[in-house]
């Protein structure tokens, strides 16, 4: 899948992290939708075992990209200063401040005031954490990520596999809730993507080194990510077409849903990194 499947742990560490982030939110608001169904909102709270375990993965696939676990200690020792410190710690941040929230909510030993309040700061840290990998990769020596595109696909790929996981969650966990607002976000996502691939691909071949050109740095770009677009439209129909049809969706075809949009977005993560240039030089994978 060109030269930027190297960096499959980087890959794994940010779509996964997007997607629980987008997902927490989701399961976060249906866990506040049931206020009056106490049983309800304990069967959520299980259900979101799921999320840090997805997410303590992704952690795993990064520390594995730095090589060893002492390398991702001394990775905070830069934090406030340095993006990828603060990537790390925010990260951390969300991770421990989510999880306790879970860990606490699954006895019930919160009051239920400060539960709400806990779960709000755990939605909140996420997006900080989105936005902090954002900023890792606005390098200006590379041209190729130094654009709004990055920061806007991180943001959607949260947006398109977040609910998705939810729903599943929410699902499995038998409560009601009305998951149609979210799937309407979802496909405005997924319009942005295509939107963003057209005018991201128009814009790499204005980009060039004294060597190479953007365009050339990804062997069928354009065939990567029409495979990509697939991946994405069928996974949301799992979730989509059901909902349309006033039905609801089943377990297994959400769950086959998520896994296609992830493969999707793994995709075009894999390609983002496999556009790594500098400028005066190009980089290969």
């Amino acid at each position: 899948m060109g030269s930027g499947w190297h960096e499959w742990p980087l890959v794994l560490f940010t779509v996964l992290g997007q997607c629980v982030v987008g997902a927490l939110i989701v399961s976060g608001l249906g866990w506040f939708a049931v206020k009056d169904d106490t049983a309800g909102r304990q069967r959520i709270v299980r259900s979101m075992f799921f999320l840090w375990v997805i997410m303590g993965v992704g952690f795993l696939a990064s520390v594995m990209h730095l090589g060893s676990p002492l390398r991702a200690l001394n990775s905070f020792g830069r934090v406030g200063t340095s993006a990828l410190s603060n990537e790390i710690a925010s990260g951390a941040l969300f991770f421990a401040v989510g999880g306790f929230w879970w860990l606490v909510a699954i006895f019930g030993k919160m009051p239920e005031a400060m539960s709400k309040l806990w779960l709000i700061v755990s939605m909140v840290l996420g997006v900080v954490f989105v936005w902090a990998m954002t900023r890792v990769y606005q390098i200006d020596t590379v041209p190729t990520w130094y654009t709004g595109y990055t920061t806007l696909a991180f943001f959607l790929t949260a947006f398109l596999s977040g609910p998705l996981f939810a729903v599943l969650l929410l699902r499995s966990a038998r409560v009601s809730f009305n998951s149609t607002p979210f799937a309407g976000i979802s496909m405005l996502a997924l319009l942005a993507s295509v939107v963003v691939i057209i005018q991201q691909g128009v814009s790499l071949a204005g980009i060039h080194s004294s060597v190479q050109h953007a365009s050339a740095l990804v062997g069928n770009y354009g065939g990567w990510q029409v495979c990509r677009m697939i991946f994405l439209v069928a996974g949301l129909g799992c979730w989509i077409c059901p909902t349309v049809r006033r039905k609801e969706p089943h377990i297994a075809g959400l769950l086959l849903g998520l896994l296609l949009v992830l493969g999707g977005e793994i995709i075009g993560r894999g390609l983002f990194y496999g556009l790594h240039m500098t400028v005066g030089m190009a980089v290969a994978g």
